[in-house]
């Protein structure tokens, strides 16, 4: 199963490519990408400070889409897996247990003097030091930015080309590799593939089914109709 930032939106969390998302408003040139970060690091930690912030408030929550997944993966006869595009840590609160953050965690931080990775709620700046080697300057959000290789693909892949069902929640299908999966689990797998989402994606020619709709409302109800089936 794929997640991506449509499960997160009714938990009170910007998309990315929605109109009025977060693209539409900073470039992601300017916020995404290890060069931006050699350029302008200071104005790169205030957009996560920002967004970290805004995920730590009490007001967000993980809501019924990932309370639904859990339900799946504790009830289902097999494996569920979850992979989700999001930085955030709502499937994690929600409960599931078998999950790959294939893009990072922005709860978590990285140096890049020593490659530590330590978990972080606090701000950070060029001035932040590294818990582990005590250097400055090299302490950057744990998430994977544009051009860099996603985390846990080989895992993916092998669940990808043994799955029997592939749902994804919440994702446009526009960035890869991720948009690709469905491919893998349909053609190489045989897999079921589902798309459950608010409309549309640029991959849904690719699904046997679609069911569009609100997260909280599509994910649960089907969910239902699988476990009951």
């Amino acid at each position: 199963m794929l997640t991506g930032a449509g499960i997160s939106k009714e938990s009170g969390l910007d998309t990315f490519r929605d109109e009025g998302g977060i693209w539409s408003r900073v470039s992601l040139e300017d916020v995404a990408t290890p060069d931006a970060f050699r350029r302008q690091p200071d104005f790169v930690h205030r957009f996560y400070n920002d967004r970290r912030r805004q995920l730590l408030t009490g007001d967000v929550r993980p809501n019924a889409a990932h309370d639904a997944l859990v339900r799946l993966e504790r009830e289902w006869p097999g494996e569920v897996l979850v992979v989700t595009q999001n930085i955030d840590d709502l499937h994690d609160r929600a409960g599931q247990q078998n999950l790959i953050h294939m893009h990072g965690e922005i709860l978590k931080a990285l140096c890049l003097h020593c490659r530590a990775v330590h978990d972080w709620r606090a701000d950070m700046d060029t001035a932040t030091a590294c818990p582990s080697c005590g250097e400055a300057g090299g302490m950057r959000p744990q998430v994977v930015w544009f051009g860099e290789m996603p985390l846990e693909l080989e895992r993916i892949f092998a669940a990808l080309d043994t799955c029997s069902h592939f749902l994804a929640v919440g994702t446009s299908g526009a960035v890869q590799p991720a948009a690709g999966f469905v491919q893998q689990a349909r053609f190489g797998a045989g897999a079921h593939c589902v798309e459950l989402n608010l409309e549309p994606s640029d991959a849904s020619s690719a699904f046997h089914d679609h069911h569009h709709g609100p997260a909280t409302e599509v994910v649960p109800a089907y969910v239902d109709k699988l476990l009951a089936a």
